[in-house]
């Protein structure tokens, strides 16, 4: 192998990691050490545990990714790391990442992504690293890696190995103590999905001429996976996929896989005279995804508790039954009612994967959802774009197996709220507020409303039931997360949830989640803005957000 060199290094302010990670803008992370100084911070964080160890690095396609991934693999070779298995032009989706790690018993891995924030020169850049079960890494190692980049003083790295072709699949071998596997993004993966799912059933629905879809990967990580997996794999025509082609900018576009940023797929789907069955799209780095029908949204809330009704029934890998589901704080309350019909145990988390990740490795939780997007299973620690769409999917695929007429992704969600009820559900984003009006509307919140919002007192048209701000004590380990959302919830069990976001790279999100069960039918079929027009007025009213931030409507409504 190649001498190790040690470059004198400072450390460098706001390098403060958390589950998601490190994001900042790609400019700083491609300006001097910054880079460098946060990987070596995390080896140096990891210590003599991941000496000799094997670990994988991949990423979401972004701008920076290639050039980073060889700064990554030379600092890990002077760390000791034993081998470094990489993703085919440095792509990796988040959850493929993740079955990586977990076929291969990996260490762990390096995850360059900001997610569903848009990429190129002058956009985001992200890094995270997942654990040997493939989930987000723990707080005590993202404290650590914290704590590392404040007292950095020296950089170990292989400043004169060359670098790695990453076009190339195969082994490079850099004497006897190091080596990097250039491996398809793709294999590791679908061979987990096939185990998760009926590809034959599936295959015989969506090869069908009289199925039509569309899969939008808006020019992101799922690009490298969608034909291989949709076309190759289970027979659905090419010219179903859009925007496939991932892009280092994706496209100019902003990969959040919603009603706002995945216009251009909202537009075919809800055209009155559009051919498309079902639509589907997917983030910056695989990991969210967006399930529509023909004229028809389904809520991230309601996808995740229309999949764990169904997925016993539908999908191969759960037809023993399910151990639990989980749902975060601020996802409606449909799941919690499919659990109590299945009778099986019901989980209710702040929001960070990490803590379904925990519930999944004690063997307590099959299905977990947010709203924000994001649905997965056990087979990963992640959540799971493409495993979602493969889910609805396959729920279609079998209602309609034998069927008079066609079973549509609308007459699903209509059957599941004839049974269960409909919960109402909206969310709205505030982007890049500033950071300190919008600290000041979330204490407001937390010292003057929270006091007074006693059992039995009125907003607007409302009673309250109770309020707080949201404490999670973790049933695994014991973990304690306090101040994880401000919830206000009503009599008639409606709720309003406010939560400030850490996922972009500047200024603050604030989000605002609201909420109202149903139970007439006659009702269920209303436009959500509409149902929940009354308690929206009310959240504004009570918070002040406009007051305090100087917005009169949100970036995003969902």
């Amino acid at each position: 192998m190649e001498p190790v060199v040690s470059v004198p290094t400072e450390p460098i302010e706001g390098q403060k990691t958390g589950t998601s990670g490190l994001r900042k803008k790609a400019k700083i992370f491609s300006s001097g050490n910054y880079l460098a100084n946060w990987v070596q911070a995390l080896f140096s964080a990891l210590g003599e545990e991941v000496k000799g160890q094997s670990i994988v690095l991949g990423g979401d396609g972004r701008w920076f990714n290639k050039e980073a991934a060889q700064i990554i693999i030379k600092i890990a070779a002077a760390n000791g790391v034993k081998k470094v298995y990489v993703g085919q032009d440095a792509i990796l989706a988040t959850p493929a990442a993740s079955a990586v790690i977990r076929k291969r018993k990996l260490y762990g891995g390096l995850i360059m992504s900001a997610s569903h924030n848009p990429g190129g020169p002058e956009e985001d850049w992200g890094i995270k690293f997942n654990y040997n079960s493939g989930e987000p890494a723990p707080e005590k190692i993202t404290d650590q890696i914290y704590e590392e980049t404040k007292t950095i003083s020296k950089i170990l790295t292989c400043s004169d190995m060359p670098d790695v072709d990453l076009s190339k699949v195969g082994e490079v071998k850099f004497g006897e103590s190091f080596s990097v596997e250039v491996i398809s993004c793709v294999d590791d993966y679908m061979e987990l999905l096939k185990e998760v799912f009926d590809f034959d059933l599936l295959k015989s629905f969506m090869s069908s001429p009289s199925f039509n879809f569309v899969f939008d990967a808006l020019h992101a990580v799922t690009g490298a996976y969608a034909e291989p997996i949709l076309v190759d794999a289970l027979g659905a025509k090419k010219e179903s996929l859009m925007n496939c082609v991932p892009m280092e900018d994706f496209g100019g576009g902003h990969p959040d896989p919603n009603l706002t940023y995945a216009k251009e797929l909202v537009t075919l789907m809800f055209d009155k005279d559009g051919k498309y069955d079902f639509g589907a799209a997917s983030d910056g780095d695989g990991d969210r995804n967006m399930i529509l029908g023909k004229n028809f949204f389904i809520t991230p809330s309601d996808s995740v508790a229309m999949i764990a009704a169904n997925a016993q029934e539908c999908i191969p890998y759960f037809k023993g039954g399910l151990k639990g589901v989980a749902r975060s704080m601020p996802t409606s309350g449909a799941l919690d009612r499919v659990a109590a019909k299945l009778d099986v145990p019901f989980f209710e988390t702040p929001t960070g994967w990490k803590f379904f990740g925990n519930l999944m490795d004690a063997g307590k939780c099959s299905i977990c959802g947010e709203e924000s997007f994001g649905t997965g299973g056990d087979h990963v620690r992640e959540k799971d774009g493409m495993w979602a769409v493969l889910a609805w999917l396959s729920i279609l695929a079998k209602k309609n197996e034998g069927a008079d007429k066609f079973v549509s992704v609308e007459d699903i969600a209509v059957a599941h709220w004839k049974e269960y009820g409909r919960n109402f559900f909206s969310r709205y984003d505030y982007e890049g507020c500033d950071s300190e009006s919008a600290n000041k509307m979330i204490a407001y919140l937390r010292e003057e409303i929270l006091p007074n919002a006693t059992k039995g007192t009125k907003m607007g048209d409302f009673t309250v039931d109770y309020a707080d701000d949201f404490e999670y004590t973790d049933p695994i380990d014991g973990s304690v997360a306090s101040k994880q959302g401000v919830r206000i919830v009503f009599s008639d069990g409606s709720r309003i949830i406010f939560r400030l976001s850490g996922t972009g790279s500047s200024g603050a999100t604030i989000r605002l989640y609201i909420e109202q069960y149903e139970t007439d039918e006659a009702k269920m079929m209303i436009d959500a803005q509409e149902a929940l027009k009354p308690i929206i007025e009310t959240a504004l009213e009570v918070s002040k957000l406009q007051e305090f931030t100087g917005r009169d409507k949100p970036t995003v409504i969902t």
